[in-house]
């Protein structure tokens, strides 16, 4: 079994189990739940291929993923509610395995064959593209776009397999671990990236400009007020 092989059956179980569980919360059925764990699984995959341009029926030659995924998705659905309890309190590590476990893999998929850029636009839309789908069909506010630093992490590991700098299957591994500890750094520390909030600067533009309004409405009845007096 080479490297690629094994990052992928560790993202695939991973991200399966993920999307299984967000299903659950979300009160779907069992059919929900596998859909959703196979979008998570397999959805980042396929926003890559269509990237680079191989044909997307080739996830159908993924059996082996295909039955990993629906393993771990019936293992998430029959689970003690007080397991899924503890896999929640460890949800973000087992997301950090699996954005590592996908980053890899979609960026050994496109390194040797083209760009850097591409290779680490292809990490990073292998490691993300499934979760922002889970997100989207959960009706959910997508984590990349506004959690912790998180797709960073998935473009630092494309860049790093696309110079060459890890190459080995031993050092892939260490490049595995790496992004899994600065990911889980960046939880535990909240970094974020920059950001520039409207919501509040416009409802207080809002607010301000119905002051004024209210305020102006308020000095023309005192006007018309007087001017009766007057007459």
């Amino acid at each position: 079994m080479d490297i690629f092989t094994v990052f992928s059956i560790i993202g695939t179980i991973a991200f399966a189990m993920s999307g299984a569980i967000v299903a659950m919360e979300e009160e779907y059925d069992i059919l929900g739940v596998y859909v959703l764990g196979l979008v998570t699984a397999f959805g980042g995959g396929v926003i890559r291929n269509l990237l680079i341009g191989v044909p997307i029926p080739t996830i159908w030659t993924q059996g082996m993923l295909l039955k990993t995924a629906v393993i771990a998705m019936t293992v998430a659905f029959v689970l003690p509610l007080k397991w899924i309890h503890t896999w929640k309190k460890s949800e973000a590590f087992f997301d950090a395995i699996g954005l590592s476990a996908f980053a890899i893999q979609g960026a050994l998929y496109a390194t040797g064959k083209y760009p850097l850029s591409a290779v680490m636009v292809a990490a990073m839309l292998t490691g993300i593209g499934g979760g922002m789908i889970r997100d989207v069909l959960a009706g959910r506010k997508p984590l990349v776009l506004r959690d912790e630093i998180y797709a960073v992490w998935a473009l630092s590991a494309g860049a790093a397999i696309g110079l060459s700098w890890f190459k080995t299957p031993v050092e892939l591994l260490v490049l595995f671990a790496i992004v899994i500890l600065f990911r889980m750094l960046s939880v535990h520390y909240g970094w974020r990236l920059p950001r520039r909030s409207l919501k509040y600067a416009l409802s207080q533009s809002v607010f301000e400009d119905e002051n004024r309004a209210a305020a102006a409405a308020k000095k023309n009845e005192q006007l018309e007020l007087k001017e009766g007096e007057r007459q």
